[in-house]
């Protein structure tokens, strides 16, 4: 979420290879944290691709024209050509693990990530990067963007979430999203782990996680399902259905 207040990036870490074949692992990840920048991602699909584009961007991408040696996000001058040099490191990724692999695979080789944060002195910014390496920003009149389970928390951040939204609002939307995502889906669960940019840069990035046993999001999500009931009980009922009554 990109908001006048900052940036909030949140995962959960549940994989899925299966039913029977449930576990943990981190999908918020930093990639650069410097005086000069603080760059995070946060990760959905293959974990082969996405660990592989992270190895990739730890030792550098081959060197091309424009540059002479290897190319590291630490030395982009901005994070537009920070997130075309991830891109290019998850299709590459994407690629040779799918050459690897085979035509026969059974398996999808496709990664996606959501790529934020800022240089210095330079304004926040949020990326989707896609599987092919291509890439769109974040704009003030959608101010989120989702990655791998989207469909049941959507509804919440479309009807609630603004660019004016306060910092602390937006992570409580935020967290209202995803426990309305792990009331549908076991493929999502606690903990979670947060990353809150304020705008302004005097204050420090903060690192959250919440885990299974979070007393406050406990709370939110049995306040939340009760103000549901109470929200429905409060809509008169459809007059079409009177006499049935």
């Amino acid at each position: 979420m990109l908001l006048k207040d900052g940036l909030v990036m949140m995962a959960d870490t549940r994989t899925n290879a299966g039913v029977d074949n449930i576990s943990s692992y981190k999908k918020l990840h930093i990639i650069e944290q410097s005086e000069e920048c603080t760059i995070i991602a946060c990760t959905a699909g293959n974990l082969s691709v996405t660990q592989s584009a992270f190895a990739l961007l730890k030792e550098g991408l081959e060197e091309d024209e424009d540059s002479d040696g290897r190319r590291f996000v630490r030395d982009m001058p901005n994070m537009h050509r920070a997130a075309s040099l991830v891109g290019e490191a998850l299709h590459l990724a994407s690629d040779e693990i799918k050459d690897a692999a085979g035509e026969n695979s059974q398996y999808s080789f496709s990664g996606s990530m959501l790529l934020g944060g800022r240089f210095k002195g330079r304004p926040l910014r949020l990326f989707h990067i896609y599987k092919e390496g291509n890439f769109i920003s974040c704009q003030p009149d959608r101010p989120f963007m989702q990655i791998g389970e989207t469909k049941y928390g959507k509804p919440m951040l479309d009807r609630a979430l603004e660019y004016e939204t306060p910092l602390d609002d937006a992570v409580k939307t935020g967290l209202v999203s995803f426990d309305s995502t792990m009331r549908s889906n076991l493929s999502v669960g606690r903990p979670l782990d947060l990353a809150i940019f304020p705008t302004n840069e005097s204050k420090a990035v903060r690192f959250l996680r919440i885990e299974e046993t979070d007393e406050y999001f406990d709370l939110l999500s049995s306040k939340w399902a009760l103000a549901l009931v109470e929200a429905r009980a409060s809509i008169p009922m459809p007059p079409f259905m009177e006499n049935d009554r």
